[in-house]
């Protein structure tokens, strides 16, 4: 019998991806310094959820709509308090998992200090630090009855309490903004073989003589408290504006958007809370999380080395790509074959060098690329003003609201354009994900063609830490069809045809159900049926359904879902031929990959876009086939190492959630596997 609910919530499902990152903070045979990292990509990720799905939530839930259609039966309110619940939860969890890290840490001499237990040896150097570095940074506001509401543009501060002596006793409040410009951790001299850390909050504390020196205080108290806001855009408005003044002016305004959550130290005086809230603005539909002392958890990502490699993951080298070198022309290479890349195995440097080449080469005349988000030092969008430079006409599609990457998008935008580089910023109501590059060279009066097609972003941080595959390729049917894609974006009226490209947003979903269907066919007709996916997130409830027929006609579906499922498998008649893991580690795993036996004729497809609506109906996106049988057959491969992982996969499933898979036969940690598979092919 099929149940009712056939669909898991997605902001549930989602909070479930986020406790396996938790697990990886509290698995004692992870590094004691990747822990505390773990914390802080938990925490990031959780801020990011509260300022974009549980602000979508919240506005559901104040306005007149229930939701339930949305949520899958559940109220906007009801979702609500279910997400507050279980955050509560994994609050608690965290800060166990601190604690034992920090008693782990103590093992290994490194030292937390705190306000109340500073060394005679370590005082000059914090007051001096502090008069230096943090003095001149602080905003400290003292309240007042006619405080406005939106003072603060800040996350996270100390709610400050000051208490005076008689004859007229009295309280009086202050908050201090915890100065985001600085370091979170401040690495204190060592003594001897002991090290010492004090977080940025406990040595503001330290000082507080310093700050109040003007109040006769009798006692002093302080909580922290961190504030998330609404991070959705608000692009109406003046139509005179130009697109990028729009989004600057979001970008400032998100700062001072509506509260919907507040996380606060649960020893805070009932008072002071009261106080804050009310100069919050905070309501009954946002989330109040009492938490520890500390708050802003995401400052764990960037934890000091404290030059103590044995407590980290160890370096490893990029694997050499046969057949390709940074050292001898990639065009050249792409002329006699395709190539795939799959960073961070591979050295992201490649798509560099193939910039930097179309920058350099004479006979390059166009590059034409897609751009979602780069990082802050990029050397993506200095190989295209480069190629400006150099006289080439350079086109490139910009994603300038590319959440929480807004800025670094807008200032390489400008300095594009200022170097000569035509920009354009999509088309209205669709965002543009997709990863393409198309360069056109002209020798001897013959045009040709190269480009990439890519699952990631063009980001030289992140290529370090998220798996992606790239493909080189110089195969003319293929970006006849990226060029149209090009095309599309700047005339967006005028809808092309894809043979071999799936393209988001009018063709994708057609595709899939195509493509599944003939797995259906096939099965009933006794050929080779199956389906292998690799994705982010699988939220579209059509392409559940689609998954769910599969399932019942016989397909057998392998998926690999790193974070939301709102797919239910291994339910009987519905979605007992569909298993599901997920597989959290060292590297973020990143690509989208669509594996159909189709009957024997293998198709297989790298892409940028997950099963998610906003992915199928909502963007520009692009998936590519991979016509080579050898780079084919490494994606099966790598495919089959992850599913075959005992170490670092997850099962999903309804209930319960996040159990490891059961080490059976031979250990496997993907990760770990697929490293040394690359290694031997060499």
């Amino acid at each position: 019998m099929v149940p009712k609910d056939i669909f898991i919530n997605r902001e549930i499902s989602w909070l479930d991806f986020n406790a396996r990152v938790l697990q990886e903070a509290a698995d004692t045979g992870v590094p004691l310094l990747e822990r505390l990292r773990f914390i802080g990509i938990f925490s990031n990720n959780l801020d990011e959820f509260f300022q974009v799905r549980y602000a979508t939530v919240q506005r559901i839930a104040q306005s007149e709509k229930s939701g339930k259609k949305v949520f899958g039966g559940k109220s906007a309110k009801e979702l609500l308090k279910s997400i507050t619940q279980k955050v509560i939860e994994q609050q608690k969890e965290t800060n166990k998992i601190l604690s034992d890290i920090e008693n782990e840490l103590e093992n290994e001499n490194i030292y937390f200090v705190n306000e109340n237990n500073v060394l005679l040896e370590h005082k000059d150097f914090l007051k001096e630090y502090f008069i230096q570095k943090v003095s001149p940074a602080l905003m400290t506001i003292i309240i007042s009855d006619d405080l406005p509401q939106d003072f603060s543009n800040n996350h996270a501060f100390l709610a400050v309490k000051l208490f005076f002596e008689s004859p007229k006793p009295q309280n009086k409040y202050a908050l201090i903004e915890i100065p985001t410009e600085l370091d979170r951790f401040i690495v204190l001299p060592s003594i001897k073989d002991k090290q010492f850390v004090m977080i940025l909050d406990d040595l503001i504390r330290f000082h507080f003589e310093l700050i109040f020196n003007s109040f006769e205080y009798r006692i002093i108290e302080s909580h922290m408290i961190k504030v998330t806001r609404d991070a959705e855009l608000d692009m109406e408005g003046d139509v005179s504006n130009s697109y990028i003044n729009k989004i600057v002016k979001s970008v400032k305004d998100r700062f001072l958007a509506e509260p919907v959550r507040m996380v606060y130290d649960k020893n805070i005086a009932i008072d002071t809370l009261e106080i804050v809230k009310k100069i919050l603005g905070m309501d009954n539909t946002d989330s109040h999380i009492p938490g520890g002392r500390y708050h802003n958890r995401k400052d764990f990502m960037s934890f000091p080395q404290l030059n103590r490699n044995d407590l980290q993951y160890g370096k490893r080298n990029p694997i050499p790509v046969p057949g390709l070198s940074l050292e001898k022309s990639i065009f050249k290479a792409i002329d006699k074959k395709d190539y795939l890349l799959y960073t961070p195995y591979h050295s992201f440097s490649f798509v560099i060098k193939f910039l930097r080449e179309a920058a350099l080469d004479p006979e390059v005349s166009n590059i034409f690329i897609t751009i979602y988000r780069l990082s802050k030092l990029s050397n993506v969008a200095s190989s295209l003003i480069n190629a400006a430079k150099n006289g080439k006409k350079v086109l490139v599609q910009i994603e300038l609201q590319a959440r929480f990457d807004e800025t670094n998008n807008i200032i390489y935008a400008e300095q594009m354009q200022a170097a000569g580089v035509e920009l354009i910023f999509g088309i209205p109501g669709l965002k543009v994900h997709s990863k393409i590059c198309l360069v056109e060279k002209i020798s001897q009066g013959v045009k040709k063609r190269y480009g990439f097609i890519s699952t990631g972003n063009l980001n030289e941080d992140t290529a370090k830490i998220y798996t992606d595959y790239t493909l080189f390729t110089s195969n003319e049917k293929v970006l006849k069809e990226v060029n149209k894609v090009f095309n599309f974006l700047q005339v967006h009226y005028k809808l092309k045809k894809y043979k071999h490209l799936i393209v988001s947003p009018h063709y994708t979903h057609a595709a899939l159900v195509r493509m599944i269907n003939k797995e259906i066919e096939n099965k009933k007709a006794g050929l080779s049926a199956g389906i292998k996916l690799k994705l982010n997130a699988i939220t579209n409830f059509s392409m559940i359904q689609k998954l769910y027929e599969a399932s019942k006609a016989g397909v057998s579906i392998q998926m690999v879902v790193r974070g939301i499922c709102c797919l239910i498998p291994g339910v009987k008649g519905m979605s007992e031929n569909i298993e599901v893991i997920s597989v959290i580690d060292r590297y973020l795993e990143h690509p989208r990959v669509y594996i159909f036996e189709n009957g024997g004729k293998r198709k297989v497809y790298i892409s940028s876009a997950d099963f998610m609506t906003r992915n199928i109906e909502n963007r520009v996106e692009v998936a590519v086939p991979i016509y080579d049988t050898s780079l084919q057959q490494q994606i099966l491969d790598v495919f089959d190492i992850t599913w075959k992982d005992n170490h670092k996969a997850r099962i999903i499933n309804k209930y319960p959630q996040n159990q490891f898979k059961k080490a059976s036969g031979e250990n496997v940690r993907s990760q770990w596997a697929i490293y040394d598979y690359y290694n031997n092919q060499l």
